[in-house]
Parts: structure tokens; C-alpha cells; sequence
């Protein structure tokens, strides 16, 4: 019969419920458009990594659902009770460990092994802290079961200093303990490296004085020869382009230009400007000198080439002749081309002796034998990896499920989701839905849509030089004071605080009760704005007039200027016009009248309503005002969303998980004085303020004003405009 399924809704979408083994059993049965996400990264939450990184198969960074899948079925047949991994249990009992199979009774004995080399022989449960430090288990014992030998594995000397060698040629392969040692295919091709060096050097051996010209001092010879070889071809060949066209002599030799232009330099005898020179004077049959006359960057190179490779051949000379020089390369012709066959020039550094030392002994099958022990107990050595993965199972397991296959932490009261890292305390409020990030900008572009406020900010914490960046979501209160540069503490999962410093929002409605004062302060900021725009004009215009009348009386008849009489206005200065402000004067009173006489017939016409039909008349002028807002803030508010904040973190998160209004709440807490609180209402400092019934008939009677502007601005301009007619 088919697994049967329950359901619990919650988030505005249904989710299953992971409470029996079966369930866990049944796992990869269950529809993969009912799980909650199907995929997750690896970092940045609040789980142990190391767990998510032995689910994440294929390493790529990324836990997916047929990897948890996989996890969960290797896991259950390896218990007696799966039931474990609903509780999440922070020890395994070895009786819980299913034997009835080849791979659980490997498991088994391995968890003893492991439990035995630490000393808790007469344990019944192993735990995660038991198997963390597999390095330090297998670091313990001769063979780890990896086929890598490190030079202790050895009991004799000379096999161990022969791992060593080997090591110091052919490098080192880590073993499962962290220590350096020796594979077979290091082991192998460090012998053929050495059977090829011994038959190279037979070679020699066969045909030493031509390959070998001046026996064991030749290597010196040949490499100082190789030094200068290429610059002594570059003098000769100049020579015998001189003997063909003597022309070509002021070219072959160095330009005045190009000496004037190392005079302008720093001159050093070993520049690299000198050495491009050639090395000596050009001429036609002319040898080369082997003391004075030579390049001065060269000398050095030719002092050793003459020590170490012409005096042995030729004696105690001063030049050397084309004819010497052809002679002298055809001497070193045989070593050159012995020295490119060697292949086993990674074990030269041993010297022959050595090598063939060790070619005579059985070393290779010695350390062969041990590779072979090594390799024999790979199955257990593996066990002690499977048993710290099915630790690690057992306790993490079933906290990812709930992380997962459905979100029952996040949407359960008290608890918390592994990518909630942490509290916010800010602007009064604390919010416990943080998640780390990694790029604001990245982010940002896709949670956006969620329909959250969400504010970015740097966490730091000084002590420790520690740094990273979460996104908080406010979900209850308002934005009034969430900007930018704002300071708070965060507090992660472990309790440690951090400093934090708001430095970008993403601005949605964040409560009804905000949407309701929204008109109310946006009237009150735009009256203050004209207000503040009207009182700094008028003080302009005034600061203007002032400086005008102190002119004016200041000025005097001046004979020089004809027309400008003592206290006649300076040009350019304005008069006062009585008609001009008669007009204004009188339009204001008409539109002062124009509000009283509606005012005084709103008010009428509200005392003439019933008892009852006057608080709803308030109410229905409160809500033409606030309605609108309430409203539109109402149904975002329904529509916020979990999902493109957690797909923008990496996530794929498969329905739309709601923030509806009372979840939100439990998100975020707005500070309230406890319940038990004294509070003393007296404050010597407070603002005197209008009571509470005033503030309600100022808010009315400027919701009024405000319509009658409205309505009636059409009426009063063609009044106002009549009147000025007439």
C-alpha cells in the first residue's frame, strides 16, 4: 500500500509532516512540487557545514533534493530505528546500528575500533566529537587502509630512510593521518627512474674517454662552455662575414651611437645594454682574445670558460682560433648528446653509488609488501568515515528535513530556521528574520519582490576583526527612522554581539497602523514645506527692502548728479503701491470669508445630525482621509513573500511562502514595557500638548480646509478675478 502523507498548512501553503521513521522512509515517494525548497547552499547558515558538505555529493557547493534523498535511504537502512532521525539524536547508540547487513556490521566494528582508540572501551553511543578528528584516529595506527606508506609505517631503518629518498625525488602523497608517504605509482616510478639512470651512466662506462674528454672534471667543462657558446658562434660568425665583404666592418662592430647611448646612463661593466655588444673587436681572421679585449660583461664567463674547458684541452693560451673553437665544441659534441638521454634525472641527486645501492637491495619489494598490508584493510579504515557520516546523520539529519522538505522552524513560534542567523536590535524593535549575504547589489535585485522592508547592513565586530552583511526584515512598526547610517546591535545564533550599520533599504509598507498616519504626515510635511518656503521668501523680500530704505536714507542731493534728489528713491527701488495691496488684502478676506462661511455650514450641518450619526460622521471623514492608504498597504502586506529573499541567497524555494500580517508580527517585536512595570506619567521636561479630542478636531479641521481648497479652488479664482475687474 502507498505511503499515506499528512499535511499541515501553514504560510499560506500546505507542507508535509516528517513525524514517523516511515515517513522519512518514504521520502524519495513524495511529489518533489510538494517540498518546501530543492536546493540550498552549502555556506552562510546555521548548520554544520561539514554535515552539508558529506551531503553534497558532487561538491559543487550545493545541497539538492535527490542528495537528501540519497541521504536519508543510506541512513535508514543502516539503523534498526529511524525513528532517531526525527529526534535528532546527539548520540548513536551502537545498538542502534543495523548489523543484519555486510555494511552496518562494518559500520559497527568501526565505531568500537574508533570508541577503543580513545580510551571508551565500555561506551554504548558515539557521538560526532568522537568521529570529527578521523586524522587523529588513523594517525594512531601503522595502516589507515589508503595505500600510502609514511616512512614511520616501517619497522626496519634503512627502509625507512629509503620512503624518505624516495619522498625527496618523487615527492610526497598525503595519507589519510596528514602524513607524508609513498604510493605504489611513486614507489614504481622512482625504480624506473633509478634503472634508467644506472643504464644511462653503462653508457659511459662503455665508451668513457669520448664521451667523457676530460673525465670527471667534463660536466664543469661542458657547463662553462655552454655559457659562452652561443656569444663566441656570434664572434666568429662576424669575423667570417668581415673576411667576405670588409664593408660590413663599421656595422659588425658597435656604433658611436650606440656608445652615446649608454653614456647616458648609469654605467655598470655587467649591464645588459653592454652584453648585447659583441664581444670582442671585429676583424677579419682575427682569434679571439682570451684576456684583454673582451667585453667586459663577458669576462667573468670567459675567465671560467678559459680555466675550466680550454687550458685542460689546449694549455695556458691567450686566444683561440676559429680552427680551436670547431675543434673544441666537436670535443664536448659526445657528453651533450649523452647528457639529453637522461630520463632519470629526478633520482640524480642520490649520485650513482647510492642508487645502485639501492637497486641491488629489496627495498622496492619490501615497501610493496607494506603498500599491500595497507591496502587490505581499506574497508574497515572506510567504515570509520561512514561512521562519522552516519553520526553526523543522526543528529543533523532530521533539522535539515525541517529546514527543507518543509519549513515547519521557520513558521513554528520560539524556533528558529537555519538560515536565520541571528536578532537585530534597532529603531526599538528587534527582528529575527536575518539572513547573511555575500553581495548587497546581487541580492537586492531579487529580493526586492518579496514585498519586505528589508535594510542591509555591515556587521563588525571590532574585538575579533570580524566582518560579513545581512539583510533584516522589519515586518512590524514603522520606516519613519530606518535610513541609511542608521547604528543597532546584532546578536547571531551563538549569542555574540555585533555592530550594526544600515546601508541600504528596500522600502515597503510595514504595518497598517503606519498606512494610517501616512496622508496625515504627508499633508504636514508639504504645509511645512510651503510654510518654510513662504517664510524664507518673505524674509527675503524684507532683507531686500531693508537694505533698499537704508540706502534711501542715505542718499543726499548730489550736484554731480543732476535728477537725484536728497531723499528721492535710488533707481531700480520699488514704491508702495496702496492700490496694489488693497486688492490683495481685500481678495484675502474674501477667501477668509469664503472658509468661515463653509466652516460655520459644515459645523451646522454636523450639529443638526443625531447622537449616534456623529461619531460616524467622524469615523467616515477619518477614513476618506486614511482609507485609501490602509487599504493599498493592507494588501501588500498579504503578499509578502519568503522566497526571493532566500532564492536571492542562493536558495530554490518552490512555493510562495507568505509573511502574512500576524506572522509578521512574531517577526519582528516592537519594545512594550513589561507587564509588571511601574510608570510614573510625570515628566518635568514633556511639550506641553493638546489633548487627545483636540488633536482629532485640529486633524479634522485641517482635513476640511484641505477639501474646500480642493473643491472650491476653481469658484474662488474666478471671484477673486471679478472683484479686481470691478
Amino acid at each position: 500500500m502507498a505511503h499515506v502523507w499528512k499535511f499541515f498548512r501553514s504560510g499560506g501553503f500546505d507542507q508535509v509532516r516528517l513525524e514517523t521513521a516511515e515517513d522519512i522512509e518514504h521520502l524519495h515517494e513524495l511529489d518533489q512540487k510538494l517540498w518546501v525548497a530543492l536546493s540550498c547552499p552549502v555556506q552562510g547558515l546555521e548548520f554544520d557545514p561539514h554535515t552539508l558538505e558529506i551531503i553534497d555529493g558532487d561538491l559543487d557547493g550545493r545541497v539538492r533534493a535527490p542528495e537528501v534523498i540519497n541521504a536519508a535511504q543510506w541512513t535508514c537502512g543502516l539503523l534498526k530505528e529511524p525513528q532517531l532521525l526525527i529526534d535528532g539524536a546527539a548520540a548513536l547508540p551502537l545498538a542502534a546500528i543495523n548489523d543484519a547487513t555486510d555494511e552496518g556490521r562494518r559500520i559497527l566494528a568501526s565505531a568500537k575500533q574508533v570508541l577503543s582508540d580513545l580510551g571508551k572501551i565500555d561506551a554504548s553511543s558515539i557521538t560526532v566529537d568522537d568521529t570529527a578528528d578521523t586524522a587523529k584516529i588513523m594517525a594512531q595506527t601503522r595502516f589507515n587502509g589508503d595505500g600510502i606508506i609514511p616512512p614511520d609505517a616501517a619497522e626496519e631503518a634503512p627502509v625507512r630512510a629509503l620512503i624518505k629518498e624516495i619522498i625527496t625525488c618523487m615527492g610526497a602523497e598525503t595519507d589519510r593521518s596528514g602524513k607524508p608517504g609513498v604510493n605504489q605509482a611513486k614507489l614504481d616510478a622512482f625504480y624506473k627512474a633509478a634503472t634508467s639512470f644506472v643504464g644511462w651512466w653503462e653508457k659511459v662506462e662503455a665508451n668513457r674517454d669520448v664521451v667523457l674528454p676530460l673525465g670527471d672534471a667534463t660536466p664543469e667543462a661542458a657547463a662553462a662552455l655552454g655559457v659562452v657558446k652561443t656569444k663566441i658562434d656570434d664572434y666568429f660568425a662576424r669575423c667570417r662575414l668581415a673576411a667576405f665583404d670588409p664593408r660590413a666592418l663599421a656595422v659588425l662592430n658597435s656604433k658611436e651611437d650606440d656608445y652615446a647611448e649608454l653614456i647616458t646612463q648609469d654605467m655598470s661593466a655587467d649591464s645588459v645594454e653592454t652584453a648585447k655588444l659583441p664581444l670582442s673587436m671585429i676583424a677579419v681572421r682575427k682569434p679571439l682574445p682570451l684576456g684583454d679585449g673582451l667585453n667586459p660583461a663577458w669576462r667573468s664567463a670567459m675567465n671560467t670558460f678559459r680555466e675550466k674547458t680550454v687550458k685542460p684541452v689546449f694549455g695556458d693560451q691567450e686566444s683561440l682560433t676559429a680552427v680551436d673553437w670547431n675543434a673544441l665544441c666537436t670535443k664536448f659534441c659526445a657528453y651533450e648528446e649523452w647528457q639529453k638521454g637522461n630520463t632519470g634525472v629526478a633520482v640524480e641527486q642520490l649520485g650513482l653509488p647510492r642508487i645502485r645501492e639501492i637497486l641491488a637491495g629489496n627495498g622496492q619489494a619490501v615497501i610493496t609488501d607494506l603498500i599491500n598490508r595497507d591496502k587490505a584493510l581499506e574497508p574497515e579504515f572506510n567504515a570509520i568515515s561512514s561512521v562519522d557520516k552516519l553520526t553526523r546523520y543522526v543528529r543533523d539529519l532530521g533539522l535539515l528535513l525541517r529546514n527543507f522538505v518543509n519549513f515547519k522552524d521557520f513558521y513554528n513560534i520560539g524556533c528558529h530556521a537555519i538560515f536565520q542567523v541571528g536578532t537585530l536590535y534597532l529603531d526599538g524593535r528587534s527582528c529575527d528574520l536575518c539572513v547573511r549575504i555575500t553581495d548587497v547589489a546581487m541580492h537586492s535585485s531579487i529580493a526586492g519582490t518579496s514585498r519586505v522592508f528589508l535594510a542591509y547592513c555591515d556587521c563588525v565586530r571590532k574585538s575579533a576583526t570580524e566582518k560579513m552583511t545581512i539583510a533584516a526584515a522589519f515586518t512590524d512598526g514603522d520606516s519613519t527612522f530606518l535610513t541609511v547610517g542608521r547604528n543597532g546591535l546584532f546578536y547571531d545564533r551563538k549569542g555574540r554581539d555585533w555592530d550594526a550599520t544600515i546601508t541600504k533599504v528596500i522600502e515597503h509598507p510595514i504595518s497598517v497602523r503606519q498606512a494610517f498616519w501616512s496622508p496625515y504626515r504627508r499633508v504636514a510635511k508639504m504645509i511645512g514645506d510651503q510654510v518654510e518656503k513662504m517664510a524664507s521668501a518673505r524674509e527675503k523680500e524684507m532683507e531686500q527692502k531693508a537694505a533698499v530704505g537704508v540706502m534711501q536714507a542715505g542718499t543726499k542731493a548730489d550736484p554731480a548728479k543732476p535728477g537725484v534728489a536728497a531723499g528721492a528713491p535710488l533707481p531700480g527701488a520699488s514704491t508702495f503701491d496702496i492700490a496694489k495691496f488693497a486688492g490683495i488684502f481685500a481678495a484675502i478676506g474674501l477667501a477668509l470669508g469664503a472658509i468661515g462661511a463653509l466652516l460655520a455650514g459644515l459645523i451646522g450641518g454636523f450639529m443638526k445630525l443625531s447622537w449616534w450619526q456623529m461619531p460616524l460622521s467622524v469615523i467616515g471623514l477619518i477614513l476618506l482621509f486614511s482609507g485609501p492608504s490602509m487599504i493599498m498597504a493592507w494588501l501588500k502586506l498579504r503578499q509578502r513573500n519568503l522566497g526571493p529573499i532566500l532564492d536571492a541567497n542562493g536558495w530554490a524555494v518552490n512555493p510562495r511562502a507568505m509573511i502574512n500580517i500576524p506572522f509578521g508580527n512574531s517577526l519582528t517585536a516592537v519594545g512594550k514595557l513589561p507587564p509588571d512595570a511601574e510608570l510614573s506619567l510625570v515628566d518635568p521636561y514633556a511639550t506641553k500638548r493638546p489633548r487627545l479630542l483636540l488633536k482629532v478636531l485640529l486633524s479634522i479641521l485641517a482635513a476640511v480646509i484641505i477639501l474646500t481648497v480642493f473643491i472650491f479652488a476653481a469658484e474662488w479664482k474666478e471671484v477673486v478675478h471679478n472683484w479686481f475687474i470691478r
